[in-house]
């Protein structure tokens, strides 16, 4: 009963985090609905709520994402298809911080496996109809192979491994941004402490504004926009986008 009313119903609770903890939130999205609703908005929060970062070789442009699509996908289908859903109070959380980005699933893995069998390939599935479904969508297979695929999605493009943590009675795993997504700032340039604090948020993919400096640092818009414009004649940030939906960047 509880599998089937898993395949139809699924509590997912998403939230983007201004820092690397969970003390302010930037956004949110709470899903209740089908698994299928889950699979559709999930990736859209995501992509939401990071950012594409240009590469260019040899005269050509790619647009690099912060965290693998394939992988992320392959760990959402996962979690969604071995959540233990006997257990009630509980739902998938799918985290963004400054630094990291976290799906959490309640329910370890199934009695007598280990991380290490999991990773071997070893295959134990916890809810037949959600797998047999997902199976025959194409989704997913039963043959063990979801670890090497997300190894191999995040190898084939430079993204770190992610890591697999049991945790009370949930399921972890931890993606780490890809290196070449993590901005770095020129250190020779002088800077004030509010100029240096606004730095550090861009540098991580927050989207801060003269309000935000002025909020933080309790000190006048003007003086914050000062800030800001100094920054930019120092030739440090760049406004991209539109004026109502841009943001700043590092140059």
């Amino acid at each position: 009963m509880e599998i089937r009313r898993g395949l139809h119903y699924a509590q997912v609770n998403c939230a983007r985090f201004r820092r690397t903890d969970k003390s302010e939130f930037i956004d949110r999205l709470d899903i209740e609905g089908t698994l299928f609703d889950a699979i559709d908005a999930v990736p859209k929060f995501i992509k939401r709520n990071t950012r594409l970062y240009p590469k260019i070789k040899s005269f050509h442009r790619k647009d690099i994402s912060a965290y693998s699509e394939l992988a992320v996908r392959e760990v959402l289908l996962n979690a969604l298809a071995h959540t233990d859903y006997s257990i009630t109070g509980m739902r998938i959380f799918i985290s963004i911080f400054s630094d990291r980005m976290e799906i959490q699933n309640p329910g370890m893995l199934p009695f007598g496996m280990t991380i290490d069998d999991f990773k071997s390939g070893i295959s134990k599935v916890r809810n037949r109809v959600i797998c047999r479904v997902f199976r025959e969508l194409g989704f997913m297979e039963e043959w063990g192979s979801g670890y090497s695929r997300i190894i191999n999605a995040c190898k084939a493009d430079g993204y770190p491994e992610p890591e697999w943590i049991e945790q009370g009675v949930t399921l972890k795993v931890i993606f780490e941004p890809h290196p070449e997504t993590i901005e770095e700032f020129p250190v020779n340039v002088p800077v004030n402490k509010r100029q240096q604090w606004f730095i550090d948020q861009i540098s991580q993919g927050i989207k801060v504004s003269a309000d935000d400096i002025a909020t933080h640092w309790n000190i006048s818009k003007k003086t914050a926009q000062r800030d800001i414009s100094n920054l930019k004649q120092k030739a440090l940030i760049v406004y991209k986008g539109a004026p109502k939906n841009g943001f700043y960047s590092l140059k």
